[in-house]
């Protein structure tokens, strides 16, 4: 049994009154994440200001045995941050400066807590560009998305948040410091540690500070709405555009119509760009380094793109305000599905010639046992990342019924159960389907010689037993 009394006092002691917070002072924000798929009291809330600080917490926790779940912007969807109840919550809220942007290495130095956001728009006041980008840009924090290894919109460029960051700090289970934030491309001097802690979503230690590649700002942005007649046309469609862009192509979003729909229907400022008749629209970008021409190349590829067949029609953004308007809509989708009741959301990948016999498949066996059910399907085509949401029907389902017939189909066609989102709590028992058995023991054999004591977020990613 943990001695809570002398560990709270310790606690404060260590941080301070205003460093922990307790009882009716822990308010809703501590409990869940945007899933609302789990709830929890933290028995405490630690809020410490400096990685010594964060080093002394989990000092103190790992002496006492006590369970530590990390949090930041709580924007997860797999319940990773979620605490149990009669854990501690170590909040990086409090951990939020940016600490230096580099111009000579076009680096960005950061603490944990710093939202996605306030990087971007640091990045572009010093005159470069952070490609990272998610819909919880605003709220979602470094991390965060280093915790889950965060993927979005640019994947096909610029890559996942891994390929993202030069170094990392982090605080082990002990309360040991690993001070690896090198501003090096190259560092091949034994293993690269940091890629212990990408995607590990707070099990193996607690992230306090990273220091970011940053890229080039681009000169040019042209971003097109188009309508296909299918997902095999998607297809060629993407790779056409990867050849006549010359590397230039960014994003290449794909919104089924059922998705589209949800959108029409669930969020009125989205103006749609094109009538909801098509089974199957993507959203087109390519960012370049010459404004006057890029622009013009742009729309003649997607000329061509229309007279091959490639494209029903489309719209392109030939301003500031209309290239908002259409990144909306695919920002939007995010927004509609989580008016969804009940609200299970799934996240795959898969190769990308699977993708559409994947969904269909799973919308057919949806709507077989749930006739009335609403299903949004949307995704990163470039990188084989699916997204897939439903209300079953309006039906309280439980949810490892839906799970076991998505991650079936998954498995069917060697997908990943965690394409960008992590595994935390929801995942764990269809991890197997994802990885080996020795993959798996693998993971244990980290997770014992990093936290022997099993206190960093107990019960996510892998089970112990």
């Amino acid at each position: 049994m943990v001695d809570q009394d002398a560990l709270h006092q310790a606690l404060v002691g260590a941080l301070g009154a205003a460093g922990v917070l307790e009882g009716d002072d822990i308010g809703p924000a501590y409990f869940e994440d945007i899933s609302h798929e789990r709830s929890g009291r933290p028995w405490l809330v630690l809020r410490p200001s400096s990685t010594a600080e964060v080093a002394q917490c989990l000092r103190l926790c790992h002496r006492y045995g006590q369970a530590v779940v990390p949090q930041g912007g709580m924007t997860g969807l797999v319940s990773a941050g979620v605490p149990i109840d009669g854990e501690v919550a170590l909040s990086t809220q409090r951990l939020a400066r940016i600490e230096e942007v580099d111009a000579s290495n076009a680096t960005i130095t950061a603490q944990a807590g710093v939202t996605l956001q306030q990087v971007q728009e640091a990045a572009d006041a010093a005159g470069y560009f952070f490609p990272l980008d998610i819909g919880s840009r605003g709220s979602c924090t470094v991390g965060g998305n280093l915790s889950t290894n965060a993927g979005g919109n640019r994947v096909l460029r610029y890559g996942m948040m891994r390929d993202l960051v030069l170094g990392l700090e982090v605080v082990l289970a002990d309360g040991t410091v690993i001070d690896g934030t090198h501003k090096m491309v190259k560092n091949n001097a034994g293993y690269d540690l940091k890629h212990l802690f990408i995607g590990a979503e707070g099990t193996l230690g607690v992230i306090t500070r990273a220091v970011l590649r940053l890229h080039p700002k681009p000169m040019s942005q042209a971003v097109a709405f188009c309508s296909l007649p299918d997902f095999g046309t998607g297809i060629r469609l993407l790779r056409y555009l990867e050849g006549a862009l010359g590397g230039r192509l960014s994003a290449f979003e794909a919104i089924w119509h059922n998705a589209y729909q949800l959108v029409l229907d669930g969020v009125p400022r989205v103006r749609p760009p094109l009538p909801s008749k098509n089974p199957f629209y993507v959203l087109v970008e390519s960012l370049g380094a010459d404004p006057l021409h890029d622009g013009e190349q742009f729309e003649q590829v997607l000329h061509q793109a229309l007279a091959q067949g490639l494209v029903q029609d489309v719209v392109v953004g030939r301003s500031e305000r209309e290239v908002r308007a259409l990144w909306e809509v695919r920002d939007a989708v995010s927004e509609a599905v989580l008016k969804l009741d009940p609200f299970l959301s799934f996240d795959v990948s898969m190769p990308v010639d699977c993708m559409e016999p994947f969904a269909r498949d799973v919308i057919e066996r949806i709507g077989a046992r749930w006739p009335e059910a609403r299903i949004g399907v949307f995704g990163h085509v470039g990188d084989g990342n699916l997204h897939l949401v439903t209300d079953a029907g309006g039906h309280a389902t439980p949810r490892a019924v839906m799970d076991e017939l998505v991650y079936d189909a998954t498995r069917a066609v060697r997908g990943s159960v965690s394409a960008e989102h992590g595994i935390g709590f929801q995942k764990r028992g269809w991890l197997r389907y994802t990885r080996s058995d020795e993959e798996i023991a693998l993971m244990r054999l980290l997770k014992r010689s990093l936290d022997p004591k099993g206190i960093l977020s107990p019960g996510r990613v892998v089970d112990m037993v």
